[in-house]
């Protein structure tokens, strides 16, 4: 199967297509303080006032903008935080890839798979959306898995053991693997818990940073890996095989932050900076594409679609095929939630 092709200049004329690429510093690292401004004000407010009720609204908007610092993160994997590539490369890592345990690099030479070979066979993230449409009754136990911090911790463990290396390298060898590996992403965590420790909340630091990434950030990731790409109308159809998910106040506060809803006209122009895919997506939406592009009214109706199989179809454990099985290395479902955007 061959998806189509088609040129930036069949939707957007020359004009249109200078001003949406334009890359502006100031306008990612503004970006890049409001998500760090939310986590900390978020601290400050449950340090000032503590009750079950601001720790809740903490970890639902901190979780949610450390999915902002990874779609920050994957806006540097494709240069859109600055124009200038040390300084897009040092925004992206230091300040959004490596608090979360993630590194731009490497995550660009496995993304830009993804955008040459969307929803095709041969697809790295269509383990992402291939399973579905799924039962509410599996959904529902992948929402406890994430929201139980099971998956996080699936995660995070493989992850810890993959930088470790194969047991018979020599210790030598595994330490330096070890660093290059995971190395800055704990100086960064390291100096982030200092941080909070000098300002007298070191608390903060497992309940209020580790607890929502391997939580409510877990679960929100699998709702965005659902939204862009599962149970699309046409794998072939770059205006149909990608959806663009409306989203409200809330939505955008706890579940989809920085314009990652705008996914459809970020996979036509990969190159476009978040900030100005709303305008991409004006622009479409009074054009003659207009009525081929799958667009879903919100994350409720999107999750609606996935989970539209009959619940006595459900079959508890049951693993995508052999070959897709062996290459994914995951449960059906998502959980190799890092992927995608």
């Amino acid at each position: 199967m061959t998806a189509l092709r088609m040129r930036a200049r069949d939707f957007l004329n020359e004009d249109q297509l200078i001003a949406v690429r334009q890359r502006v510093t100031w306008k990612g690292v503004a970006l890049i303080a409001h998500a760090w401004a939310l986590i900390l004000g978020s601290i400050a407010l449950v340090a000032w006032w503590p009750n079950p009720l601001t720790f809740l609204l903490a970890v639902g908007i901190i979780g949610s903008r450390q999915l902002g610092l990874a779609i920050l993160m994957h806006d540097g994997a494709h240069g859109c935080l600055s124009a200038d590539e040390k300084v897009n490369l040092t925004l992206s890592q230091w300040f959004c890839a490596y608090p979360i345990f993630a590194e731009t690099r490497a995550y660009r030479r496995y993304h830009l798979q993804h955008h040459a070979r969307t929803q095709q066979e041969d697809d790295p993230d269509l383990v992402l959306s291939a399973p579905f449409p799924i039962t509410g009754m599996s959904y529902r136990r992948k929402f406890v898995r994430d929201i139980t911090g099971q998956t996080g911790y699936q995660q995070r463990k493989a992850q810890f053991l993959n930088a470790l290396g194969p047991k018979e390298w020599p210790h030598a060898q595994r330490a330096a693997h070890f660093w290059e590996k995971l190395g800055p992403q704990l100086v960064v965590n390291g100096l982030l818990f200092a941080g909070l420790a000098a300002a007298g909340v070191w608390w903060a630091y497992p309940l209020l940073w580790l607890l929502p990434l391997l939580t409510w950030q877990m679960v929100i990731t699998r709702i965005r890996n659902i939204a862009e790409h599962a149970v699309v109308p046409d794998s072939s159809d770059p205006l149909r095989n990608t959806r663009t998910t409306r989203a409200n106040f809330l939505e955008r506060l706890f579940i989809a932050p920085y314009y990652v809803n705008y996914h459809l006209e970020h996979h036509l122009l990969f190159y476009v900076p978040c900030y100005n895919l709303p305008r991409v997506h004006r622009i479409l939406s009074e054009s003659r594409y207009a009525v081929s592009m799958e667009v879903q009214p919100n994350y409720a109706a999107v999750l609606r679609l996935a989970t539209a199989k009959p619940d006595h179809e459900d079959r508890p454990g049951k693993l995508v095929s052999g070959a897709r099985r062996a290459r994914a290395g995951k449960e059906v479902g998502g959980d190799q939630a890092a992927g995608g955007f």
